[in-house]
């Protein structure tokens, strides 16, 4: 695509107009001085319903009233200075549905909902006149979110039709938000499933993959249809594939609401995996059909930039698209109650922009959780130094990134050539010794690259996610000539190095029961067959399922797993010197104030062989063995020597009280 005279035209007027609101065409870096200008609102009453778009480069602009398809009014548009649009359309509109139309230089583009459309038609190429506080379901003016401790927070990252779509899971909407809703749901062996299962495992914070509009799914066909839905459409309404009824534009709106609200009341707070980093196919988004050219970056020979892998990539550093992000998670956090934000690639973000979100979301809810991905698919067209990459996570406190660190190094690389320390294979200590700190500087831990976490709360521990093979593949694949028994204990294995670690805890839903996806690696649009979680396997893996519990118990039990300072953890963790490649132990000491415990002993045994531990002599209660977690105490252990022989592919707890 190349950019013809109408684009740079717009591309200059659009500078002019920012340069207006802002007064700087330079990137706002202060909360109070993104542009005041409003972007795009539809608001209705039962008089008039007042629409309004940001889009300076048009010479005109109108916005169209449909009954159903069919056309009922063409209103036409007047701008301001800022290069805002309105129209104020008396009578009750409510029911209907709308779409603007921008003309540039001569040419009427495509109709869009806008760009900040908070309901929809079928597949969000309308907005829809709603009055939003009719989609509140009973009780939601009191819904709070649970109040969880720092320490305590444990993220489980689920999709609707993973934990639903399974006829095992015995929900009576299976793949919606209805579903995930449900109370008192139960497997054939009389297991808690769905909502329960995760109150049952003890986790805090419920990631759920995309929820906003994305255009990978059909949603006018049957709903057996699948996606991750990384291909945001529309960003301020909820997709209809997971509403009982796609073709109602409050339907969808008010059962993701009744779903947060079953969280809440449950005890659990909510995480919305957010995708501003690309939209759709530029064309059919709102962005291009308002402001042609503006909210992506460009190359010079006027193609899209490809920092996302996914066709094109968003300009968060322009004044008018911070505003956007900004404004976005907002409405999210006030209308739906949403308690953090999972940035997928938010490494194509700036850093400034990433601050100001923290900012602005800390002032509506102090306990906001924020994370996200500190990479790119290819590197973006922004100066490096400016964006979110991992490498940058201390310059933005508050803000969390997954650690790839930890991952390979329990679990192996990517792409399946070499396992990692749950296999025994050696060159992994170091980097599983600075996941256990939380990505932080450590006196004792050997940085192949420089902390990037000025504490551990910005270190998100994980071994797998939705991306890439599930665990149990993993280990199938790495180990094939391994029994299932010596692969459980590997998976234990990679679990306690993840819980264990001073950094946010991190699981991907089903791998507490030894899920598999039949080997593929990305099941983004495969059927229910690979991605629905079979909830037969609590009742056969229920040792595995109880193991992942009692790490989470242990760790609400216990703060001294989440010291929440990088001096703290410098101060209270020390490693046991021993001259093994695949065997780690470190000890948390002086707690005094901090835990219950005195002091709690950790050791990894990786290798295939017994690994003997020097540790401080003492009596010891023991609360983990290799094969079972009991938080409470399995036993005594007396250190008279000051040693203890690890098995193979396990790991030991000890604490002294």
């Amino acid at each position: 695509m190349r950019l013809n005279s109408f684009i740079q035209q717009g591309i200059a007027l659009v500078a002019a107009i920012v340069t207006i609101a802002c007064s700087s065409n330079e990137p706002a870096e202060e909360s109070d001085t993104i542009p005041t200008t409003p972007i795009n609102e539809m608001a209705y009453t039962p008089e008039a319903t007042t629409f309004e778009l940001w889009a300076p480069t048009a010479e005109a602009v109108a916005v169209r009233l449909y009954e159903g398809d069919t056309l009922a009014e063409e209103v036409a548009m007047t701008v301001a200075e800022d290069g805002l649009w309105r129209a104020q359309v008396k009578g009750d509109k409510r029911g209907m549905y709308y779409a603007f139309q921008v003309t540039i230089d001569g040419k009427p583009l495509k109709e869009t909902a806008g760009i900040f459309a908070r309901a929809l038609d079928v597949n969000g190429n309308r907005g829809a006149v709603i009055d939003l506080e009719r989609t509140n379901p009973e009780g939601w003016e009191s819904d709070r979110a649970p109040e969880i401790p720092a320490s305590e927070i444990v993220i489980y990252e689920m999709h609707y039709r993973d934990m639903t779509a399974h006829a095992s899971a015995g929900v009576k909407h299976p793949g919606k938000y209805l579903g995930m809703a449900e109370r008192g749901t139960r497997s054939e062996e009389g297991l808690a499933t769905g909502l329960d299962h995760l109150v049952e495992m003890g986790v805090t914070h419920v990631h759920l993959l995309p929820t906003a509009d994305f255009g990978s799914i059909d949603e006018s066909r049957p709903t057996d249809q699948y996606n991750w839905g990384y291909e945001p459409k529309n960003y301020n309404a909820p997709e209809g594939t997971y509403s009982t009824n796609a073709a109602d534009p409050e339907a969808r709106i008010r059962e993701l609401k009744t779903l947060v609200k079953a969280m809440h009341d449950a005890g659990l707070a909510v995480v919305l995996d957010v995708v501003y980093n690309h939209t759709t196919v530029a064309e059919n988004c709102g962005f291009e059909l308002t402001v042609p050219g503006y909210f992506y970056r460009m190359r010079e020979d006027g193609t899209f930039a490809d920092g996302s892998g996914c066709g094109n990539e968003t300009a968060s550093e322009k004044p008018m698209m911070r505003k956007y992000m900004v404004e976005s998670l907002e409405y999210w956090v006030k209308e739906y109650h949403i308690d953090g934000f999972r940035f997928d690639l938010m490494a194509i973000h700036d850093i400034e922009t990433m601050k100001l979100i923290r900012s602005r979301l800390e002032a509506l809810n102090p306990d906001i959780l924020l994370y996200g991905e500190g990479w790119a698919a290819a590197a973006p067209l922004y100066d490096e130094s400016k964006l979110a990459f991992k490498r940058y996570t201390y310059q933005m406190p508050g803000i969390a990134a997954f650690s790839d660190d930890i991952r390979n190094a329990l679990r192996g690389t990517l792409d399946l050539s070499q396992g990692g320390f749950i296999h025994g294979v050696e060159g992994n200590k170091e980097a599983l010794k600075f996941g256990i700190v939380g990505g932080v500087e450590h006196p004792e831990v050997e940085h192949t690259e420089a902390a990037w976490c000025a504490a551990p709360t910005q270190h998100i521990s994980y071994v797998t996610c939705h991306d890439d093979h599930n665990l149990r593949d993993r280990l199938e694949h790495l180990s094939p000539e391994a029994s299932e028994e010596e692969r459980l204990k590997m998976a234990k294995l990679a679990h306690l190095g993840v819980f264990t670690s001073q950094g946010i805890p991190f699981i991907f839903c089903g791998e507490e029961m030894y899920r598999t996806k039949l080997g593929e690696k990305n099941t983004y649009n495969m059927p229910d067959k690979y991605n629905a979680i079979d909830w037969s396997l609590k009742h056969t893996y229920g040792d595995l399922v109880e193991y992942v519990k009692g790490l989470i118990a242990l760790r609400k039990a216990h703060p001294a797993f989440s010291l929440g300072t990088a001096e703290d953890v410098r101060n209270h963790l020390s490693f046991i010197d021993i001259d093994n490649e695949a065997a780690v132990g470190f000890l948390l000491h002086d707690l005094e104030g901090i835990d219950t415990a005195k002091n709690i002993v950790v050791l990894m045994n990786g290798s295939r062989d017994y690994v003997e531990f020097d540790i401080p002599a003492g009596s010891y209660k023991w609360i983990a063995d290799g094969e079972s977690i009991i938080p409470r105490g399995i036993g005594r252990y007396d250190a008279v020597d000051g040693k203890i022989a690890v098995a193979p592919i396990s790991g030991v707890i000890l604490m002294q009280d």
